[in-house]
This record gives structure tokens, sequence and C-alpha cells, in this order.
């Protein structure tokens, strides 16, 4: 069995495939991100995801499968106990999650809490929802310098993110009260995979400018994964997007910023027509951060196509003995109430231009399939406390 030089990961952040059989549990009835879009939309320009056996897979609206699908295709579930994007990534790395990372995207973040947090900081909190960072502080950035308070705020992920003004506040008790809020939130029942420091200069409105100075205090993956077995064994390991975020720089050998899903895919077709002999593990976040929160059907079924064009760029520069898989770390329906995740299946799709032909494959109980495919066909063993088994031999 001859192995790939190159493996291509590209996370299509949010992409769900429908309902899990304990999606419930998770608040998430009849909920199937992709699904729904198609049925809304009636049809979506998806050329090459079509071709690959994505519409074989999972359709809905007026799109059909076609006859001959180029790639092998499955459906996986997620074996960890959660739906936010730490969890999913993890996972398909070889980490299973049991106590999962809380959201508090609704309601903001519980009064005890921040009970807790203005009485060991001694500041008062104000802001407390879910907010883009630049609007929030022209929102309360004159109250914050004011009074002396701390603007608290949220997102669609897994986070805490305290702003402050570096004349008013000063940096280094930025940096003390962020500690301290990432040391309250390890508690099982406020646990969020970050917190950031966001400190920012100005007087008043239309003059705040967020500075460099930000500080991340991530948790690290709870174990090892296949991202660093590869790097322990001399492979590179290219992180684009949020990828060095999510797994807090672990095992990435070099990474790359986007600034946005079409960036991260521009990116992602540089890389390929460069040399290297590893993994390029690549997050596209727009479905999930633009759209999916927001629900937003047509705005997310227009980043689907967007990136089916660029798709089609990227199969056209792959080599011989290259291997494409894509997959998705959770759902995010927008058409489903609320602004959250949805827990689903994803898609898993493989692809190379060896491969002499496509179709289906076994469904999966875990998204760490694909870690330990790509650990197999690099010759790296998983490391001890992993889940996950190869299915290499499928994809050849």
């Amino acid at each position: 069995m001859k192995k790939y030089n190159r493996i291509f990961v590209i996370v299509l952040d949010s992409l769900g495939i429908g309902a899990m059989p304990d999606s419930d549990k998770f608040g998430d009835v009849g909920v199937d991100t992709f699904g729904h879009i198609l049925n809304k939309m009636g049809t979506l320009a998806i050329p090459n995801m079509a071709k690959l056996g994505m519409l074989n897979l999972h359709t809905g609206g007026d799109m059909k499968a076609v006859a001959e699908p180029m790639g092998r295709y499955a459906r996986l579930s997620e074996a960890s106990n959660g739906k936010d994007t730490m969890t999913g990534h993890w996972e398909m790395m070889g980490i299973k999650t049991e106590k999962p990372f809380k959201t508090f995207t609704d309601h903001g973040f519980p009064p005890e809490l921040i009970a807790e947090l203005e009485k060991k900081c001694g500041k008062k909190v104000i802001g407390n929802k879910s907010a883009s960072g630049t609007e929030i502080i022209e929102e309360l950035g004159e109250e914050e310098i004011k009074n002396g308070s701390m603007i608290v705020y949220t997102s669609a992920d897994s986070v805490l993110q305290i702003c402050g003004n570096e004349e008013t506040f000063d940096l280094q008790n930025l940096y003390r009260c962020c500690e301290i809020a990432r040391e309250i939130t390890m508690k099982d029942e406020w646990r969020v995979g970050r917190v950031i420091a966001r400190p920012y200069i100005g007087k008043k409105k239309g003059e705040f400018k967020r500075t460099s100075n930000r500080h991340d205090y991530a948790l690290k993956p709870t174990g090892l994964t296949t991202l660093n077995v590869l790097k322990d064994h001399g492979f590179d390991v290219i992180g684009v997007g949020k990828i060095h975020d999510i797994f807090c720089g672990e095992g990435i050998t070099e990474t790359y910023h986007s600034d946005s899903s079409v960036h991260g895919m521009e990116q992602t077709i540089e890389i390929c027509k460069r040399d290297f002999r590893g993994l390029c593990f690549v997050n596209l976040v727009d479905f999930d951060a633009l759209w999916g929160h927001r629900r937003n059907v047509e705005g997310y079924g227009k980043e689907i196509e967007k990136f089916d064009k660029n798709l089609g760029v990227l199969l056209e520069e792959m080599r011989e003995n290259d291997l494409l898989i894509l997959t998705a770390d959770h759902g995010n329906d927008p058409t489903y109430t609320g602004t959250d995740h949805t827990r689903e299946y994803v898609p898993f799709i493989a692809y190379s231009k060896r491969m002499k032909n496509g179709g289906a494959i076994k469904d999966e109980d875990t998204f760490a399939v694909i870690g330990a495919s790509v650990a197999e066909n690099f010759g790296v063993p998983m490391p001890e406390g992993t889940i996950g088994h190869s299915v290499l031999k499928e994809l050849m």
C-alpha cells in the first residue's frame, strides 16, 4: 500500500449533516445544517463538492446525487460530550472530551460567575453579553474609562473576553484580571476554552482602537494528539485559520492566520503549490461565525458556493500522491432556534487522484478516524490514551 506524501484536512466549520441519536439531550431536535440550507435555497452551485460525493452522502432541496462520485464518503458521529469547535477538532486528532466546554452566547455569564470575578478583580463588570469586540468597545469604552469598570463579553465560541483601556486600566492589571477569570472558569459548570485580554487605546467613541497586546489564556489539549507525533517524527504540520488557536500551538510546525474562509482556501492552494511532507490542517470558520450563529441561511449557502469554487482550484493543483479530506467539527443549523451550535453528524469525504473509483464507505462512530488514518499513513503511532482507528485502506 503506497502511502500519501501529503494530506490536506479541511474543516468546513459547522457544516453538519443531520441530527445524531443523542442530539435532543443537547437541546437539538431535528437539526440538519446542510440539508436545511438546501431545502430553503432549493439548489446550490457546488459542482466540485457534488462530484466528490457530498450529495450522495446527504442531500436536500432540488439537489440530486451524482451517478459516479469520485470521492469516498461516510457519515461520522461525535464520540465526545459536546458540540463546540475545540471538542470537535481535538476529537479528530484522537482526544475524547467527557466534560463539555460551555458557551454563554444567549444570556451572558451567570450572576454567580460575574460576582466572583468582580470580587476578585475589584472592578464592576459591564457588558456581559455576546458581542463584536470592536462594537462593544464603541458602546461601553467611555463608561469603562469614566467609572473604572471592566468590559466582559463573549461570542459564539466557548470564550470569556475582557477589554481594558491601556491608559486607564493598565495592561498588567488587565492580564491579572484575565488570569483570575481563567482560574474561575476552570470549574466544570463554567468551563470555557479560552480567556482573552483585549486591550484598546483611545479616549472617546470613534477613536477607540484595539492594540496588538492581546493575550490568550487557552486550555491546551488534554493529551497528546496526532499532531504531536507527526511533529516529533519530523513531518510538517501546517495549520491554516484557527488551527493554531484550537490546539494552543501544540504539534504545529507552521501557521497561517486567515482573514476569511475564502482567504483560508487561497492560502491552502498556495501551500499545495509548494513542497512539504506531512499534514496541512485547515479551519474555515466563516460558515459558523458569520452565518450559522446569525441564522443567515442565504449567507451560509453563498459561503458554501464560494468554498466550492476554490475547491475546484485546489483539486486541479493536487498532486498524484496527495489525499484530501473534507469534514466538519459540529453543526450550526441556520434554520434552528437560538444562536448556538447544533449536535450533528459530520461529513467525511476523501479524494485522491490515485483513487480508481469513489463511493460510500462505512459510517464511523468517532471523528478520530481522521487522525488515526493520518498517523497510519505517515507510519507514526497514535499517542497513548487516544481514540479512533485508521480507515486508510479504504482511501487507497
